[in-house]
């Protein structure tokens, strides 16, 4: 006889508007959803899912990671916590910019506990570090700031960013491998961005600077990743290692990123080029291997 409080997973995909695939996804990464089994095994979801799955749609739409989409929507955390559209405070940005740039560790480090007691850990990472590395760097282009100041800014943020990515390679996402192309020194963009990957349910294993391409797909195959991501801010960096990553990306599916990379080396090389905002980035990926 048919229960009405009793759905199966096309059902319930149809009614909430995502696919199967993505359900189990959530199902397996964040304990959004658990089902009886029938006596076939099929799986069994109460009526009250589909405002369940909705409302992590909802979050996610606008800007709130999957984990905690899923937290909320769950009731693991309360609809009123700090999501990440959250806006920061002007004052705590403006009070951190003023740190580094008058090299002020102490005070940029407090003023960075104060921001992350306010909003989550990914509207830091997108709407704090990566705006403020943005304007040092454009300010050392234009010489209205010294390499000193940027490499103070930088080893600041960089740090602080890879001890709050501790764990990162924990969890049942699929893994994904994050590199610098050979020479490329810059990578606190890439560790930012692989911490909004994995707020997303990835789990991310870091190469980190200047990796030898032939070493990155080696080991990210045997280690059986679903992705590399390989960045670099400097198109030439890209342009002359285009013959290694045409070859990377037939042994394994490749991403490129970072402020180097371009539609034109893409195409050349087989890769898929990253949106050029983090965050959307690490949520297309995040949904394509979900």
């Amino acid at each position: 006889m048919y229960n009405p409080l009793v759905i199966r997973i096309g059902e319930l995909a149809k009614r909430a508007g995502v696919s199967p695939e993505l359900l189990r996804a959530w199902e397996r990464r964040y304990g959004l959803l658990a089902p009886a089994r029938s006596d076939g095994g099929f799986r069994l979801y109460a009526v009250e899912d589909v405002a369940r799955i909705r409302r992590m749609r909802e979050l996610i739409d606008g800007g709130v990671s999957a984990a905690e989409a899923a937290a909320i929507a769950g009731g693991a955390l309360p609809a009123g916590a700090p999501a990440a559209g959250t806006t920061v405070p002007a004052e705590l940005t403006e009070a951190l910019s003023t740190a580094l740039y008058a090299l002020d560790e102490t005070a940029a480090h407090a003023t960075i506990d104060r921001i992350l007691a306010a909003v989550t850990l990914e509207t830091f990472v997108a709407d704090v570090v990566l705006p403020i590395l943005r304007d040092v760097g454009e300010r050392w282009a234009r010489k209205a700031t010294t390499v000193g100041h940027e490499h103070f800014a930088t080893t600041v943020l960089r740090g602080r960013l890879l001890g709050l990515a501790r764990g990162w390679d924990h969890g049942s996402g699929p893994r994904v491998a994050l590199a610098c192309l050979p020479g490329e020194l810059h990578d606190v963009g890439l560790v930012a961005f692989g911490i909004l990957l994995w707020r997303d349910g990835s789990r991310i294993l870091y190469f980190g600077q200047d990796t030898p391409l032939d070493i990155l797909v080696d080991v990210a195959r045997r280690e059986r990743c679903a992705l590399a991501v390989v960045a670099s801010i400097d198109p030439s960096r890209f342009a002359e290692h285009a013959p290694e990553l045409r070859k990377a990306a037939r042994a394994m599916p490749i991403a490129i990123g970072g402020a180097g990379a371009n539609a034109d080396i893409a195409k050349r090389t087989g890769t898929r080029l990253l949106a050029a905002d983090p965050r959307t980035a690490a949520r297309e990926i995040a949904f394509s291997h979900s």
